[in-house]
């Protein structure tokens, strides 16, 4: 049978951009189909949050080339210090103790954007922009998929179709593929602010009785922070001066950073635990936010995203050495296979941070503030947590 692409990903984000970049230089025909143009996507105003970027994270766009464009507009995170209000319980971690340069990095989406299309439109990966999937259906050797371009209608034809179209994946709906959901009944207040201390490059983990409120190091007195609340507590504060709620950000913070003043506006964003109810269907996968869709506690939800890719990009150039199926049925269930112990242990890890620090019920409380202690003082403990903020609770894949 004669293809139009071996690989059409939907999708051309983060995650999908990183996955073209990573079979650009195989022999796979690859095209990403994307409904937004690339010049209102790079200019919306989405692409000025704060991303927390693993290293491991870091070592995958590496290999594409887009963390050398990307890191000159990064800020490290050097240290990072987690600590339970109203307790004396604390967790710091370091670089050196780690033996890397930084255990993270803060950059925003733009940057990471910028420096993907920057890739992409020097590869011969094919982009069709702007379109939209309205149908597809696959057969024993192929996916066919039905597109809408402006007016007009077509149709390609590819041995595989990876969904990376976000939270709100079209293809999953059209394979009516089920989510898992879990509603937190919590909302994220999201903001910038400017520190009266200088930055160490330092990332804060504040928990509180009401959820986790994170400051990300920007730049030596910017921070972007991500301040959890209950849904109905988030819609009050939406609604009071800057003055009021400036005041009720320092206090929950405290003056580990001295005082602080806005730098931007505030905005709030409900918090869920989501997940698709399979990773694969006939000839198609779902990676990224069409799979999986996390509390941000533990910043990992875009550095789950680019290991799902990376791990599909280096199985899908093992297979191609043997001249084999990328789209074949055992192939897809043997990655969602590799994909699990990944998935389940991050998404595992972060929704029970999430329960045990957001409740003031003193046992729960005293417990956990003895773990943080303990942890602090435990090397071996302590390092075991490092390497899964940092990404490496496995071995990073290698592809191209």
């Amino acid at each position: 049978m004669t293809y139009d692409y071996d690989v059409l990903i939907v999708g051309g984000g983060l995650v999908g951009g990183s996955l073209a970049l990573a079979l650009a230089n195989t022999s796979l025909r690859v095209a990403v189909i994307e409904s937004i143009p690339e010049d209102k996507r790079l200019a919306s105003s989405a692409g000025d949050r704060a991303l927390a970027l693993a290293w491991g994270s870091s070592l995958i766009l590496d290999q594409i080339g887009v963390w050398q464009l990307a890191v000159k507009k990064a800020a490290p995170i050097r240290h990072i210090h987690v600590s339970d209000r109203g307790f004396i319980g604390k967790l710091r971690m370091d670089a050196n103790q780690e033996g890397v340069p930084a255990l993270g990095y803060v950059v925003t989406a733009r940057a990471l954007e910028e420096a993907v299309a920057e890739k992409l439109s020097q590869s011969p990966v094919t982009p069709i922009c702007p379109a939209s999937v309205v149908g597809l259906k696959a057969s024993g050797e192929a996916v066919h998929v039905s597109l809408r371009e402006g007016q007009e209608s077509t149709n390609f034809t590819a041995r595989l179709l990876v969904a990376a179209d976000g939270g709100n994946s079209t293809i999953r709906k059209l394979l009516e593929i089920g989510q898992t959901i879990r509603d937190y009944r919590q909302s994220a207040i999201v903001t910038e602010v400017e520190t009266a201390k200088s930055s160490d490059f330092t990332a804060y983990e504040r928990f509180t009785p009401v959820g986790p409120l994170a400051f990300l190091p920007m730049a030596k007195r910017r921070y972007s922070v991500v301040w959890t609340q209950q849904t109905d507590d988030a819609a009050d504060l939406l609604g009071i001066s800057e003055a009021e709620f400036v005041s009720k950000l320092q206090s929950a913070f405290g003056y580990w950073l001295g005082k602080i003043k806005l730098a931007s506006s505030w905005q709030a964003f409900p918090l869920k635990l989501i997940r698709a109810e399979r990773m694969t269907d006939e000839r198609v996968v779902l990676v990224g936010n069409a799979m999986h869709q996390l509390h941000p506690v533990a910043g990992q939800g875009l550095n789950l995203g680019l290991r799902d890719t990376a791990l599909l990009a280096e199985m899908l150039t093992a297979r191609l050495e043997f001249n084999e199926d990328i789209g074949e049925k055992s192939f897809l269930e043997r990655y969602a296979h590799a994909r699990r112990d990944d998935l389940d242990n991050v998404i595992g890890f972060t929704d029970s941070t999430v329960r045990i620090f957001s409740t003031d019920f003193l046992p729960v409380a005293w417990s956990r503030n003895l773990g943080l202690l303990a942890l602090d003082r435990f090397p071996t403990g302590k390092r075991l947590l490092a390497k899964y903020a940092m990404g490496l609770g496995g071995r990073i894949p290698r592809f191209g």
